[in-house]
Formats: structure tokens, C-alpha cells, sequence
């Protein structure tokens, strides 16, 4: 088995336009490894690349230059076997409404060639939780169904990469949940889970591993943990036990901010030590704590970094 389920080296798209208009890089050699058995999450802003990369790795799009491998199959050299590796859930809800849950199932397995003996429509049913809707035409299924529906249509073929293209856009929180364990459970079963998002807090709960796109390139790939460590300041909530009119003197060594009379906020370096320096002030300005809370931020703060910072750079 390979070591890396999706490999891609110096992966390049470029949009030829028509007369003197300029053309379109959509993608820039793009190298990235997305491990076996991982929840990889693929983000960025819209226009960054990610639906193009993700078309690619579906067939629906040619790249210009550079390789993909899918579980160890090259995108051009070896076709057939790539694709059948890989099941795209796409954004949009895409099935003939007049088709039951069963009938899609086996014509989607029909498609690719799965043998009618080895068509798993029922179990894929039984895992969404759809076996009850199995003869019920998908018009009539709810949104998160008809969600969970596109992903065993997706599965048919029993691919061990899935490509989940936001799969929770415009759904509300109890269906988001309940798509998150559906894919934590694939994932279990040894499924390699492509997700792109626009939900940060989903990424930052899911993925593994996460690399960020824009303008085409690759401005960040690691770990999660790794990606939130990146982030360098913290802040400390003070609510004290008396109001305060002002800032005592002690603490204009530190970037603080009074939001009430009695809350304050301090801005410092996780690792500058500067959280005991902070609470001795506090006690040496003879004030009492009454609650304390910190907050190191979140993959947001990393995202909104790394992609400002690269548009700066571009500019």
C-alpha cells in the first residue's frame, strides 16, 4: 500500500485566454503528500485553487504541467485505476430527484463497473442511516439525507480516498455534527478523507493535517497542532473585585486594554514568560482576581496570518 494517498509534484493549471487578455495560473507547482488513512484538510480563499486541484484529481480538468498520483496511480499514465480510487462528494446535491436512495446507488455502482455480486447499495444505505428511505424517492428526503446520500453515492465503488468538497455549506449545526461523525467514522474504516472548508472550527476539530492555498501555491502545510502553535500571542481576561477609574502605573509595561470597569485584557507572547510578570503587577497594584481566563486563539487567526501576509507579499 502507498505511503501517501494523494502525491503531487510541481502540479501546475494554467487558463489560456482569448486575444491579448492575460492568462490564468490557477494553480502554481503545487507539491503536496497527503498521508494514508489521514483527515487532510485543503483551505483557502475563494478563488485560491482548490476546486481546480480537486477537478484535477477527478478528471474534470486537465493540468498544464507537473504529476498527481492517486494511492499510487498516475492521473494520466494509469487513468482508470486512479480514478476508481477516488470518490469526489461535491458541493451541489447532484441526482435525479425522481431516482429512490437504492435505485441511485446501483446505477452510480453500474457506472463503474462494480459487478451487480459485489455492489454493497444495501450496506452503503445501512452505514448513512438510510436503509428506512431505501425505496423513497430522494425528493422527499431531508437536506442532511439527501448530504448523506452524496456520500454513500460517492462510496459505491469503494474508493480509499474520498474527496469531500465542503460538505457542510449551508447546513445547520445538528446536521454538521452529525456529517462530522459519518466522516471520523469512514475515516475508521480506512477511508483517506480529502475535506475542503469554509468552516475553520471544522478543519481545526477534523483534520489531521492542513495545507492552505492561495493564489494558486502552497503558503502552509503541517500537522494542526503544529499550525496552531504558530500562533505567537495569547490573551489574559482579568475580572477584578473593585472597579477601576484607570490603568495603575504597573502596568504600562504590557499591552492591556480595560473593557469595563472591572475586566481587563492583556496581549503578550506565549512564551516571553510574560503571564507571571502580569499577575504580580495585578497583586502589587493591590487589586483582587476574581476570574481569569486565556485564549491562545484558533486555525482562524493562523488562516487570516498566512493568507494576509501572502497577499501582501504579492503585492
Amino acid at each position: 500500500m502507498p505511503t501517501y494517498a494523494v502525491e503531487l509534484e510541481g502540479l501546475t493549471k494554467v487558463y489560456q485566454a482569448a486575444g491579448n487578455a492575460e492568462e490564468k495560473r490557477a494553480l502554481s507547482s503545487v507539491d503536496l503528500k497527503i498521508p494514508r488513512g489521514s483527515i487532510f484538510g485543503l483551505l483557502g480563499p475563494n478563488g485560491a485553487g482548490k476546486s481546480t486541484l480537486i477537478n484535477i484529481l477527478a478528471g474534470l480538468v486537465n493540468k498544464t504541467s507537473g504529476s498527481a498520483t492517486i494511492w499510487g496511480h498516475d492521473i494520466v499514465d494509469e487513468m482508470r485505476p486512479a480514478r476508481m480510487s477516488i470518490g469526489v462528494v461535491p458541493q451541489e446535491l447532484n441526482f435525479d430527484p425522481f431516482f429512490t436512495p437504492l435505485e441511485l446507488l446501483e446505477l452510480q455502482a453500474g457506472l463503474y463497473g462494480v459487478p451487480k455480486s459485489e455492489r454493497r447499495s444495501e450496506e452503503i444505505l445501512d452505514v448513512m442511516g438510510l436503509t428506512d428511505k431505501a425505496k423513497t424517492y430522494t425528493r422527499s428526503l431531508s437536506g442532511g439525507m439527501k448530504r448523506r446520500l452524496m456520500v454513500g453515492k460517492a462510496m459505491v465503488h469503494s474508493p480509499p480516498v474520498l474527496v469531500l468538497d465542503e460538505p457542510t455549506a449551508g447546513v445547520d449545526i445538528e446536521l454538521r455534527q452529525q456529517l462530522w461523525a459519518y466522516v471520523r467514522e469512514l475515516n475508521k474504516r480506512g477511508t483517506t478523507i480529502l475535506l475542503t472548508t469554509h468552516y475553520l472550527e471544522e478543519a481545526e476539530e477534523l483534520c489531521d493535517e492542513i495545507a492552505i492555498i492561495n493564489h494558486g501555491q502552497v503558503i502552509a502545510c503541517d500537522t494542526t497542532q503544529a499550525l496552531l502553535a504558530r500562533i505567537e500571542s495569547k490573551t489574559l481576561t482579568l475580572t477584578l473585585g473593585e472597579d477601576l477609574d484607570s490603568l495603575p502605573g504597573s502596568f504600562t509595561a504590557f499591552h492591556v486594554e480595560q473593557k469595563s470597569a472591572r475586566e481587563l485584557t492583556f496581549t503578550y507572547k506565549s512564551d516571553d514568560g510574560q503571564l507571571a510578570e502580569i499577575l504580580k503587577a495585578t497583586h502589587n497594584a493591590g487589586l483582587s482576581i476574581l476570574d481569569l481566563t486565556t485564549d491562545q486563539g484558533d486555525l482562524e487567526d493562523i488562516f487570516l496570518q498566512l493568507t494576509r501576509g501572502a497577499h501582501n507579499a504579492a503585492a
